[in-house]
């Protein structure tokens, strides 16, 4: 069975499609992420336009990361005063974010861009957090502690202004650190159709401190209002979301979201960012191979304005 995109302007499979939604989906349930990093790369590898993968995954991921974040607000798990320090920042990203995304197609290096962006990040957050979950499951597997932070250890974060008291996450640090992620995490959604939580879940762990129990809903929260913001600048500014792909999507993420947070719930958390941080290897490593592999095609009209 088959289904025009206005916008990409192709003829699908439905089931790939909504196959594709539901794993994508089942991730974000089960890692907190919005399952962009993962979605976009390979709607690109299905041959769906970049522009449009892009803008259309985060329409992907507000669906995915509204139930996530319902089920985990349900638990407690949410911290809803450093959500809405990140968001603030986050919208102020997503707003720049999207506007490079209009100039950058309007040059014709959109394409690159995306794709060099994606090795970069990914390749080294993916490796980084590689390392940190393996050497962090070494310990327990020794018994030796894994608290990576000592009573009155401070940073370089407890030394900054505009300090906020977080009583869900029992932390009182500066509010500039949480918005500058945000800031980072929005610019990221827009330029790249990603939710960010592969950049921020290691940075609310390891920079802002944040308890475990309440990093994933956290960041869900934050994830849902600027994938919307996203998109709505995407569809309104660059016109790049294309209304039935998303909805393929949409349908098989809400599902898949449901199951991936059940299953996560049976995961220790050095075993989950193990499995995220291979999967974000591996992306990484197939985009960089597309990027020195000849093309079949030489000559592509996607990148028009």
């Amino acid at each position: 069975m088959h289904v025009y995109l206005p916008i990409a302007e192709m003829s699908v499979n439905v089931l790939v499609f909504l196959g594709l939604g539901g794993a994508v989906g089942f991730l974000s349930g089960l890692f907190g992420v919005g399952g962009g990093f993962l979605l976009t790369p390979l709607l690109i590898f299905l041959g769906i336009p970049p522009a449009v993968a892009v803008g259309t995954g985060a329409a992907h991921i507000v669906a995915s990361s509204v139930s996530g974040a319902i089920t985990q607000y349900r638990r407690n798990n949410v911290d809803l005063k450093m959500g809405l320090v990140m968001l603030v920042g986050g919208l102020v990203g997503t707003f720049i974010g999207v506007e490079a995304v209009r100039l950058l197609r309007k040059a014709g290096q959109f394409d690159l861009a995306v794709s060099l962006i994606y090795v970069t990040f990914l390749g080294v957050i993916g490796t980084l957090m590689l390392v940190e979950s393996l050497n962090t499951w070494r310990k327990a597997s020794a018994g030796a502690p894994t608290v990576s932070r000592r009573s009155g250890q401070h940073s370089w974060v407890d030394g900054l202004p505009l300090k906020m008291r977080f009583m869900r996450s029992k932390l009182y640090i500066s509010a500039i650190p949480p918005a500058f992620i945000g800031m980072f995490v929005g610019f990221l959604a827009a330029i790249m159709g990603i939710g960010g939580g592969f950049v921020m879940i290691p940075a609310m762990i390891y920079l802002l401190r944040m308890p475990a129990s309440v990093v994933v809903g956290t960041s869900l929260f934050q994830i849902v209002f600027v994938a919307t913001f996203a998109v709505i600048l995407q569809a309104v500014q660059n016109r790049t979301v294309d209304i039935v792909l998303a909805m393929l999507l949409i349908l098989g993420g809400v599902l898949g979201a449901q199951f991936g947070s059940v299953a996560g719930d049976k995961l220790r958390g050095e075993h989950m960012r193990t499995l995220l941080a291979v999967l974000v290897i591996i992306v990484a490593v197939r985009m960089a191979y597309d990027l020195v592999v000849t093309p079949s095609e030489l000559f592509s009209f996607g990148g028009r304005v």
